[in-house]
């Protein structure tokens, strides 16, 4: 796949030419004329001059469009056939310079092949560097929610952050985009806008970044009946340009933060959002179920140097709100009251 700078320096190329040509047939046409081998006179003049502008018009939507100026280059690519035809003609006539309009006929011929080859490779994505391979992803959960509810709360792409752990914001722009902030390995993080391409109201949500985004992703996710009345299966599958390539997935993967695990944690904290209200916390993972909070691991101690056990108490959150810790401490029985099994001894 051609890559990146090298189809802006074709369209640098094709950009150039246009200006040049275009120029030059506005200011001398009688002059193009004779290095072409056409008969010079007004009409030809005319044809020249109004080819000139377009070339003009080339020229200035390849520059609007760069550095991918898809459909600037196809209307060159349709120029360069209206001129070959014209050429063709002023052959087929014999009235004109035979091998100076061969020659046109050769260099139109060959330009028209670049603009083709430009315009096709300007259409497609670009070409990822070695830095950043693509990683495909996923998973997949049953939430025991009706399949209209769970499609609802997922589809208002602004709840994701209360259970994606490395999704710190997500905010509408309008049309249909959003703008994404998303924690990253090492402590950094990325932003992107995406847009969502297809929606289909309790079925499915299919999405991508937009050209040009820092971390090119798609994906989808899918609702289906989950079989016996069980509630609904969320099947989330997206591809993603990682960054560092296959050894930022490496360290990844070593730090607990490897793709394929964030999203069965995130699942796991959305089917408990769904089912019931809260994403459930513990002192032992705050920020709720991730696989690399297990990673972290306490020094064994001898039991003279244990701390005192401390009762573990288990917080609820739910869209950042605390609520108050279960009680702990079931009711003491009076202090008159026997042991099991007293009342039969004693007569």
């Amino acid at each position: 796949m051609e890559s990146e700078p090298n189809v802006d320096r074709l369209s640098r190329f094709l950009s150039a030419f246009s200006i040049g040509l275009g120029t030059a047939q506005i200011a001398v046409p009688n002059l193009v004329n004779r290095a072409a081998g056409i008969r010079d006179d007004a009409t030809t003049r005319l044809w020249q001059r109004i080819v000139g502008v377009r070339e003009l018009v080339a020229f200035a939507a390849i520059e609007a469009e760069r550095p991918r100026p898809r459909r600037a280059l196809w209307m060159r690519f349709a120029g360069d056939a209206k001129d070959l035809t014209l050429l063709g003609l002023a052959l087929r006539g014999k009235r004109d310079s035979t091998p100076r309009l061969a020659a046109a006929i050769a260099n139109v011929a060959g330009i028209a092949a670049l603009d083709a080859y430009a315009a096709i490779r300007a259409g497609r994505p670009p070409e990822r560097s070695s830095e950043e391979e693509v990683m495909h992803v996923k998973a997949a959960i049953t939430v025991r929610k009706p399949r209209e509810e769970v499609y609802r709360f997922w589809r208002d792409l602004e709840n994701l952050p209360s259970f994606m752990d490395h999704v710190e914001a997500v905010e509408g722009n309008g049309n249909g985009r959003t703008h994404w902030k998303v924690k990253a390995p090492a402590g950094t993080t990325v932003e992107w806008d995406a847009e969502v391409v297809e929606d289909r109201p309790g079925e499915a949500v299919v999405w991508r970044s937009v050209e040009g985004s820092d971390i090119q992703n798609s994906g989808a996710v899918r609702f289906v009946d989950a079989p016996r009345d069980q509630g609904t299966e969320v099947h989330v599958e997206f591809d993603y340009g990682a960054p560092g390539g296959r050894l930022g997935e490496a360290i990844a993967k070593l730090f607990g933060e490897e793709p394929t695990q964030q999203a069965k944690d995130d699942l796991r904290r959305f089917k408990q959002v769904l089912e019931t209200g809260f994403v459930v916390i513990s002192e032992g993972s705050p920020e709720g179920s991730t696989a690399r909070r297990h990673l972290v691991q306490r020094p064994g101690q001898p039991p003279e140097e244990a701390p005192p056990q401390q009762p573990s108490e288990t917080v609820v959150q739910l869209a950042g709100k605390e609520a108050e810790p279960p009680r702990q401490e079931a009711d003491r029985l009076p202090e008159d009251a026997g042991r099991p099994g007293e009342e039969g001894e004693r007569s």
